[in-house]
């Protein structure tokens, strides 16, 4: 069965469009699509990776 996702939101800091939406599905899974191409793919992560994803972002492990 595929996630059925709602309530897709992007970042209050997207400019002209171009970034990435993110939403969550019932089970927890978390969808992140292209945010110009909404009918488009959907990648689909598990709630574990997700919050490792986004702990490591707020620690700052991507800044270059």
């Amino acid at each position: 069965m595929t996630a059925q996702f709602t309530g897709w939101r992007k970042s209050t800091r997207s400019d002209d469009g171009n970034c990435v939406e993110v939403a969550s599905a019932g089970d927890g899974t978390v969808g992140v699509r292209d945010s110009k191409n909404s009918a488009g793919p959907v990648l689909a992560f598990e709630p574990a990776a997700w919050s490792a994803f986004t702990g490591s972002v707020r620690a700052g492990t991507f800044n270059r």
